[in-house]
């Protein structure tokens, strides 16, 4: 080979690593915004009703696409808005017993910070976020934490999903890859 030549494999080299590490899914750093059309992480909502008190999740729903998602895609220890694109929301009609927390009726969005063994729960009054680029812990509403659950059979789509009542009480279930976290709910609400 001759020295051109040399230049020019290691020239090519460089242009096919660059291209390709520059084609590695990434986080984005700054709020993006809401794309048109169909998106990677379409909108879902669970919600749940029991007697008088209705209770209503709306999160951008994204997939695992062969990622480690906690720890790796979703750092832990940091503000996460527990879904994709705008910030998870949650309405409630009537106050609840969420964990060992009251919780008053209206829409909160939230926040959860993952950890290996637990989850930090965070319903914040900063409505209408895109993402967590925004989030303000003087908003908080309230905070609490849940133990992790791994799961043998890894989920695909996040979901958030309820239990079926049973004596006034029901579980909110977040799972994605192989992590699954319960949270605990008491209606107050009677016949």
């Amino acid at each position: 080979m001759t020295i051109k030549q040399n230049y020019l494999a290691v020239f090519l080299f460089l242009f096919a690593f660059s291209f390709m590490i520059g084609c590695q899914p990434r986080k984005p750093s700054t709020p993006q915004e809401a794309p048109t059309g169909n998106r990677k992480s379409p909108i879902a909502i669970s919600a749940i009703k029991h007697v008088n008190t209705y209770i209503k999740v709306v999160y951008g729903q994204p997939y695992r696409r062969d990622r480690t998602i906690f720890g790796e895609w979703e750092p832990y220890g940091e503000v996460w808005r527990t879904g994709a694109n705008e910030a998870t929301e949650i309405t409630i009609t009537n106050t609840i017993r969420m964990a060992e927390q009251t919780i008053e009726a209206g829409t909160y969005a939230l926040f959860s910070i993952p950890n290996e063994s637990t989850w930090t729960i965070i319903l914040n009054n900063g409505l209408g976020q895109w993402g967590a680029f925004d989030y303000n812990q003087e908003l908080d509403y309230v905070r609490f934490d849940v133990p992790v659950s791994i799961l043998e059979t890894p989920v695909e789509a996040f979901t958030i999903e309820f239990e079926e009542v049973i004596l006034n009480t029901t579980k909110m279930i977040l799972s994605w890859d192989v992590v699954q976290i319960e949270i605990p709910i008491r209606f107050y609400s009677s016949n």
